[in-house]
Parts: structure tokens; C-alpha cells; sequence
């Protein structure tokens, strides 16, 4: 017999990362439920999003992180809970937020699967961090300590490096586009680096939900093709520009003085990270061990998206 697809609640599915879990949610045929939060307010662009998933056949659920009850209404509703809440402080930081939504799921007692909000650098190996930004990793770890202690069934999802913020500027600070004549390399730029698209993230995001092999696990998104150093990854777009770009080797002494030359926290901890991606190589310095697995060797059958295709769409 086949068996059913598990229903999927989505909060924050009107969010960068959240309307991409909806759509991948959707496409492989799960039910799949998105919070409608009571304090949306008059944002009508999130409430045209909203109706435009429960047009494509997702159903909308009312509930607030003010009314606890309406959290484990909307949670009894489901099988599976997937959580996008912003945790950059570009944006806003609200991880803390989930803790209520622990509490809902534990109360609801029928969840077979938690995905909380992480999708960057795995927090459990970022102990030891510059302290801008550090408030980003820490809070996800409370969150996993929570749901530990609740003994709520998860999956952790590390996802590295998303190419909106990493590939399609070259990694630049200050800009989401890349450059055209000069470029900044951090280091020698030989660091391995692994990068992502974001709606690929939500196809291995969703593919986990009923896969038991996951249950209790990270999944680590580090294709072998979209592993790339620095200069890897400027020589590609070079290549699809046709030329060759001036080139400024920042060294790690000189990176860290102009994090605290920086004058906005939030600019700091946004450097901050790069840091300890590219001088530190935080995304691919490790192993994967036994309470992980790396996604395009556990679902081989999914094509992801490559940097050379990412980058094509800057042309």
C-alpha cells in the first residue's frame, strides 16, 4: 500500500526562505498548511502571498505566538512542522520566538517531525565565534535544547552558504550583485566553501519530513559540484563575463580590523560570518559523523542547481 504523505505546517512561509518551503511543500504533494498569523496586520503584500498559496492548494491556518492555544490548535492540525523564522539581524531576529512553538508541539503531542529555523552554518560547531553575530548561533542552540529536552522528534537542516547572499555578489560585502571590473578575495581564497540555491534547500528541506533515516539527524547540503574555494568561484564568473577581473587579497588581520572599523553591529556581524566562512573554512572543515548525512549522496534522484547556473542569472 502507499503509504500517505505527512500534512506540513509552514510558519513563516511568507519570508524569504518560508514561501520556498510552501512551493516545495506543495510540489511534492504533501497538505500542506501555512500559519496565518493574527498580527499581519496591513501588510498586504504577506496577505497576497498567503492567498495566493491557499489558491495553489495549500489551506491557511489561523494562529498567533501571543495565544498559546491557537499554536496547538493549528499544531493538532498536522504531522509535521516546518519553521522559517528570520534569524539574521539584517532582517529581524525572532529564534527565540519558537520556544513558544516548542511548547505548543509538546503540549499537541502528535508531531512526528520538527524542522526548526537554521538553514545556515550548522550552530553546533560555531561554540567558539567572533561575539558579532554570535547571538544567532546561540539562540539556535537554546531552540535545539528545548526540543531536545522535550524529546520532539527533529530534523536539522545546515545549508551552508545561500546563493542569493554568497554567490550572486561574489561574496562582496555591501551588495547582492556582482562586480564588473574589481573584486575582494578573502585570504589566499583557497578556503572550500559550500553553496546553495535556496529553492534546493527547500526540496531536500521537504524530502526529509517522512524519510526515517532522518529522524534525529542533520542534513548537511554540500554537493560536490557547488563546493568551491574563492577563487573558484570568481574565476567562474570571469569566465561567463569574458574577463579578467582586478583582484585585492585581504588578509585575516586586515579583514578583522574592518569588522570593528565597521560602524553598525548588525554590519559587524554580517562580516563577522564571512569570516569564519572564508578564513576559517566553517562550512566544510569537518566530517560528517553518524548523526548526520549529506544530501546529494542520501537523495541522489534530485538535481541541484550549480554555482554556473546560479550565476547565469546575473548575466
Amino acid at each position: 500500500m502507499k503509504t500517505s504523505k505527512s500534512k506540513i505546517l509552514v510558519v513563516g512561509g511568507t519570508g524569504y526562505f518560508g514561501k520556498r518551503i510552501v512551493k516545495a511543500s506543495l510540489a511534492q504533494g504533501h497538505p500542506t498548511y501555512v500559519l496565518m498569523r493574527r498580527e499581519i496586520g496591513f501588510e498586504i503584500e504577506k496577505l497576497q502571498m498567503l492567498l495566493s498559496f491557499k489558491e495553489q492548494g495549500a489551506r491557511l491556518v489561523e494562529g498567533s505566538f501571543s495565544d498559546h492555544q491557537s499554536l496547538v490548535d493549528a499544531v493538532k492540525q498536522v504531522d509535521v512542522v516546518i519553521c522559517t523564522m528570520s534569524g539574521v539581524q539584517f532582517r529581524s531576529h525572532n529564534i527565540l520566538l519558537q520556544l513558544k512553538l516548542v511548547d505548543a508541539i509538546k503540549e499537541a503531542g502528535n508531531i512526528k517531525r520538527f524542522v526548526p529555523s537554521e538553514f545556515g552554518l550548522d550552530p553546533s560547531r560555531m561554540e567558539h565565534t567572533l561575539e558579532y553575530g554570535k547571538e544567532t548561533f546561540t539562540d539556535k542552540m537554546v531552540i535545539r535544547k528545548a526540543i531536545e529536552d522535550a524529546k520532539i522528534p527533529y530534523t536539522y537542516i545546515s545549508a551552508n552558504c545561500l546563493g542569493g547572499y554568497f554567490v550572486g555578489n561574489l561574496s562582496q560585502p555591501g551588495s547582492l550583485v556582482p562586480p564588473r571590473d574589481r573584486v575582494c578575495i578573502f585570504g589566499d581564497g583557497n578556503q572550500k566553501v559550500a553553496f546553495m540555491d535556496e529553492d534546493d534547500v527547500a526540496t531536500y528541506t521537504v524530502k526529509t519530513v517522512d524519510d526515517p533515516r532522518m529522524l534525529n539527524k542533520t542534513l548537511y547540503l554540500r554537493p560536490p559540484n557547488n563546493v568551491l574555494t574563492h577563487n573558484q568561484l570568481i574565476e567562474k564568473w570571469e569566465k561567463l563575463m569574458n574577463q579578467t577581473f582586478e583582484k585585492m587579497h585581504i588578509s585575516a588581520k586586515d579583514f578583522l580590523a574592518s569588522i570593528e572599523e565597521a560602524g553598525d553591529d548588525i554590519i559587524r556581524s554580517g562580516l563577522a560570518r564571512i569570516y569564519h566562512i572564508y578564513y576559517e573554512g566553517r562550512s566544510m572543515n569537518f566530517e560528517i559523523d553518524e548523526k548526520g548525512e549529506e544530501g546529494s549522496e542520501l537523495y541522489p534522484e534530485l538535481q541541484y542547481t550549480s554555482v554556473d547556473e546560479y550565476l547565469r542569472r546575473y548575466l
